[in-house]
């Protein structure tokens, strides 16, 4: 039960942030007090999002592919789960990285989007 309320919550999260970037996509490119809508990120921010949203695609694959990810977390930063023993542990380390993935890269697509509307 837990670990449902824990997926739900990570699913309305990403949700919210999905809304939150469409809402500035879709605003004025200038206010009311005639400044420009800001992006998620500034440019060094957009350079240091883009190079951890690789990072955690690279290990995502690479988590794939072996079959195996590494704990994510404070406390256990030693400990390998993999699918063969510890199935459950591995995918939600897996959703994890992948949610952090997409909510990365939607942060570099609205902020883009953003800098180069007409």
């Amino acid at each position: 039960m837990l670990a449902a309320l824990y997926y739900l919550l990570m699913l309305l999260l990403g949700f919210a942030w999905y809304k939150f970037g469409q809402n500035l996509i879709q605003k004025e490119s200038r206010g009311e007090s005639d400044q420009s809508t800001k992006g998620l990120v500034g440019p060094v921010g957009l350079l240091v999002t883009s190079a951890l949203a690789i990072y955690l695609s690279f290990a995502l694959v690479r988590s794939l592919v072996q079959g195996e990810v590494s704990c994510i977390g404070k406390g256990c930063k030693v400990h390998v789960y993999t699918l063969a023993t510890n199935a459950g542990d591995y995918w939600a380390n897996m959703f994890y990285i992948a949610w952090m993935v997409f909510c990365l890269n939607y942060a570099v697509y609205v902020t883009v989007k953003i800098w180069y509307r007409q």
